[in-house]
């Protein structure tokens, strides 16, 4: 391996905690075979997804990250009070207005910080990471709370089952601070949206186009519509292109790799992609057999599933990647230092 570690202005920076939170309420295949018609062995072969968490009733999107906030603090042993920024990468905020990282600033504590939330779909945790990386490289702020967090299951139709049983909710928060001397941290970022995938995965009611009115209830515009060949099509040949262009350009092969880390929306794209990379299957994180896809919530999550798995230690070289919405297309080189 010959890695490239491409300079930065300022400092470099790194992940220095993480904490994570998923409700805990379970939805079964078992439960979806009494709701509509499939099966648990359909949807294990399409999807790898057996079990889901959802939020219970009463709580939001701030709920679960202040949760995750709270533990990643913990685990760095620091007051909220020291966070200067928290982004949040979600696409289904409490409401409108104000922004999570409003509410989750407010619900931790974290006085005199500012933030905003980042719309990227799946890929909106990679994408508030590397905002939130840049804001420390700069030198501007020392500890930028990044958050990945989505309550899908708000908005999923429970009468579709082509995409009801994807779907469950969750996230993560990583604390990024400067690296010490010698550390490498962040390497390199790739990223890219196409906006002609917007009619293959969307949520058309709410916003300005299509206000909520009883007819865009009655139309079932406030609920996900998905367009599952042309998205698999797509996420399997961009998570591959993106990848591979974020190794190739920092001298470093699938092979170099600890571990890595993809968005968890389908089992088979991301085999798919990990066979592209020549990656070993047992340094590629899949756990969306337990949380199914949690949208931004899903590359938190799976981190701290690699550290569970002892297959995420320091030193090692980590690749992220995500495709969502948009659509929208991220990928992420860093060494782990903690």
């Amino acid at each position: 391996m010959s890695l490239t570690v491409r300079p930065v202005v300022g400092t470099r920076a790194k992940i220095t905690a993480l904490g994570t939170f998923v409700p805990p309420q379970l939805l079964t295949n078992k439960d979806f075979e009494k709701m509509v018609d499939t099966t648990d062995e359909w949807i294990m072969e399409r999807t790898g997804i057996r079990e889901r968490h959802i939020l219970e009733k009463g709580k939001g999107t701030s709920d679960m990250c202040a949760e995750a906030a709270k533990k990643c603090l913990a685990a760095r042993g620091i007051p909220a009070t020291e966070v200067e920024v928290i982004i949040v990468g979600t696409v289904t905020p409490d409401m409108m207005f104000p922004s999570t990282a409003c509410l989750v600033q407010n619900k931790i504590g974290a006085t005199g910080a500012w933030g905003f939330d980042v719309s990227g779909g799946c890929c909106g945790f990679v994408y508030a990471l590397q905002a939130g990386v840049k804001l420390v490289e700069s030198g501007a702020h020392k500890k930028v709370m990044v958050i990945g967090a989505d309550a899908n299951t708000r908005m999923t139709d429970y009468t579709d089952r082509s995409t009801c049983v994807l779907f469950g909710d969750g996230g993560g928060a990583v604390l990024i601070e400067p690296a010490e001397e010698g550390e490498i941290g962040f390497i390199d970022f790739v990223h890219e949206i196409d906006g002609a995938g917007g009619v293959s995965l969307n949520l058309k009611g709410g916003g300005s186009l299509n206000p909520s009115s009883h007819e865009t209830v009655d139309k079932k515009m406030h609920y996900i519509y998905q367009d599952g060949q042309a998205v698999y099509k797509f996420a399997v040949r961009k998570m591959s292109e993106a990848t591979t262009k974020v190794l190739e350009r920092n001298g470093v092969t699938g092979a170099d790799l600890g571990c890595f880390i993809p968005h968890q929306a389908n089992k088979r794209i991301i085999t798919a992609t990990a066979d592209r990379l020549g990656m070993p299957a047992d340094r590629v994180i899949i756990n969306i057999e337990k949380y199914g896809n949690t949208s931004a919530g899903t590359i938190p999550l799976a981190m701290e599933t690699a550290i569970e798995e002892g297959k995420l230690n320091k030193g090692d070289l980590v690749l992220l990647a995500a495709v969502g919405a948009g659509f929208t297309v991220g990928a992420c080189l860093l060494r782990w230092e903690i």
